[in-house]
This record gives C-alpha cells, sequence and structure tokens, in this order.
C-alpha cells in the first residue's frame, strides 16, 4: 500500500516498440552532431573572459544607462575598444574590454571604475573581474583537458562494470550529447566559459548515469531470458525503466527551470544549457545509446549461464 507510487508517467504495462525508430534516431542525431561541430569551427564558440582574457565590469546606473556618455568617458580615458551591452533591466550595463598587459589589469579596472561613476554620478560597480591573457589560455587548455578525462574515465568505468560493447556505445553516444550542446553554446550565443564546462561535466554525468539505468536492465534481462532476440530485450528494458528515466529527468529538469528563468545573467546560460542537456541526455539513452549497444551486441553480448523464472516463461 505506502510503496506504490502516487505519480507514473507511464503504465506498468507499457510496450513501446523504440527499436522500430532506431535508423531514424541515429540519422537525425548524426545530421545534428555534424552540424553543431560545423557551427563549432564557424563562427564558433563565444568564448567568455575566462578563456578569451580581458575584463568584465557589471555597473548599475542611477537611471537608464545613456550608453553615448559611457562611451564618450571611456574614449575619455584612453578606452576606445570597449564593448558595452545592456542586459536586464534598463540601468544595468556590461563593459567588456580585451585582455592586454597582466600587469596593468588593475589600472584599467581601476580606471574604467572612473569613467563610468563620471559619465553618469550615482553608478554602483557590482563587480569588476579580470584575466590575464596568459592566465586565459591555462583556463582554456584546463578546461579542454577536464572533459577529456571526463570521457575517458567514464569508458573506463563502464568497459570495467559492463561488457565492451556497453562502454563504446555509451562514449559514442556521450560525444554526440557533447557535440550537439557545443551546437546549442554558438546558437544561442550563451558565452563559453568554466560555468559552461562544469555544466558540460554536470550533463556528462547526468546522461551517463541515464545510460546506466537502462543498461543494468539489459544486463539484468539478459540473464533473465536467454533465448529472447536483443532487440526484444532492450525494448523490454527501456520499457521497464521509462517511468524512472522520466521522474528523474523531470525533477532535473524542474529544479533547472527557475535558474532559467529568474537566475540573472550569472546562471541564465548555465541553467538553460543544462535544460538542453538533460533533453539530450535523456532522448540519446532511448533513441542512440540503445540502437547502438543493438547493433554491436547481436549475437556477441553473453546471455547468463542460469535462466531464471522469467526465461522459463518465456521459453514456454
Amino acid at each position: 500500500m505506502f510503496g506504490r507510487p502516487l505519480l507514473r508517467f507511464v503504465r506498468k504495462d507499457t510496450h513501446i516498440n523504440f527499436m522500430r525508430g532506431r535508423y531514424m534516431g541515429l540519422i537525425v542525431s548524426a545530421v545534428l552532431s555534424i552540424a553543431s561541430i560545423i557551427l563549432f569551427f564557424h563562427p564558433g564558440l563565444t568564448l567568455g573572459l575566462d578563456f578569451r582574457g580581458g575584463i568584465v565590469v557589471e555597473a548599475k546606473t542611477s537611471g537608464p544607462a545613456d550608453f553615448a556618455k559611457l562611451r564618450t568617458a571611456l574614449a575619455a580615458q584612453h578606452i576606445s575598444h570597449a564593448s558595452l551591452q545592456a542586459f536586464g533591466a534598463p540601468d544595468d550595463v556590461l563593459i567588456r574590454l580585451d585582455a592586454g598587459d597582466d600587469q596593468n589589469t588593475d589600472a584599467v579596472v581601476d580606471t574604467v571604475r572612473r569613467a563610468v561613476t563620471d559619465a553618469q554620478p550615482g553608478t554602483t560597480i557590482l563587480r569588476a573581474d579580470a584575466v590575464g591573457a596568459s592566465v586565459s589560455a591555462e583556463l582554456f587548455r584546463n578546461g579542454m583537458l577536464a572533459l577529456g578525462l571526463s570521457l575517458a574515465m567514464i569508458l573506463v568505468y563502464i568497459w570495467f562494470r559492463f561488457e565492451w560493447e556497453f562502454a563504446l556505445s555509451a562514449v559514442i553516444t556521450l560525444v554526440l550529447d557533447l557535440t550537439k550542446t557545443m551546437g546549442f553554446l554558438v546558437i544561442t550565443g550563451f558565452e563559453f566559459d568554466l560555468v559552461m564546462v562544469a555544466a558540460i561535466l554536470t550533463i556528462l554525468g547526468y546522461s551517463t548515469n541515464d545510460k546506466m539505468v537502462v543498461y543494468d536492465r539489459v544486463r539484468e534481462n539478459l540473464r533473465k531470458y536467454r533465448t529472447m532476440p536483443l532487440m526484444e530485450l532492450i525494448n523490454l528494458s527501456i520499457n521497464e525503466t521509462l517511468n524512472r528515466t522520466l521522474g528523474t529527468s523531470s525533477t532535473v529538469f524542474l529544479a533547472a527551470l527557475p535558474l532559467a528563468l529568474w537566475g540573472g545573467a550569472t546562471l541564465s546560460g548555465f541553467a538553460w544549457t543544462m535544460l538542453f542537456g538533460i533533453v539530450v541526455g535523456t532522448s540519446s539513452s532511448i533513441f542512440i545509446a540503445a540502437p547502438l549497444l543493438l547493433f554491436m551486441g547481436e549475437g556477441r553480448l553473453k546471455r547468463g549461464a542460469k535462466a531464471g523464472p522469467a526465461a522459463a516463461q518465456q521459453k514456454s
């Protein structure tokens, strides 16, 4: 009585033939990933302060921001290549400068502070971040190294826990998820910085966990149904875990949605990327990882030595 779930996303006796659309799922995924790779090289990611280097000053003016006055004040201080951007409310201004000499960073920040307060008295500086060119190059290298190592560790973990067919299909799916996320960042124009690296690593971890749930059920059913064709067995496994998959995805999605809508400039990019990754990771577990496992494991995946009660029913 108390163990019954209050809400089920799908009926317990659901039997959806997901593998019927296996070719379409793989083709659509491949097309989207190829398009994302093209977008990655042209026009490319919008690198954030962490990876591009430079200075970002966030200011709140006493009234609606007067961009002409701000530009004039900055030019008077010999800062002629500043990029001014409105975001959020009309009195919120974001000022960006390219990286210069690391030793002059503090002086440039002070100059920008003085210029904007002179242009519009009462202006408040909310934050001023600076990253030198050499530091930004190191951060970018370390960020890419973190993504590469995470994929390698996931491959090793799944390889030890499952058979190689599971590991290879999961890593290929994760790479496809990663390329689509990069394409999403290019299209939306969200800045790619250390926060986005954290978002992508979170997406990879969530997507891996989602695939492990399905793979665990596939492995259990391989022991139970020794004579069942692999396509039917994978379909059965997905249907058996579908309620849990949708429940987990919905919970994470609803938790991230308020951050995307009201998180402000700092958190909205991270949250929207997370929302996109949740959708992609959940769908790829069903329509990409499972078909890849079917193609790689047909006739090769090891069946259990003993047949359980469910296997006896299957034979009959």
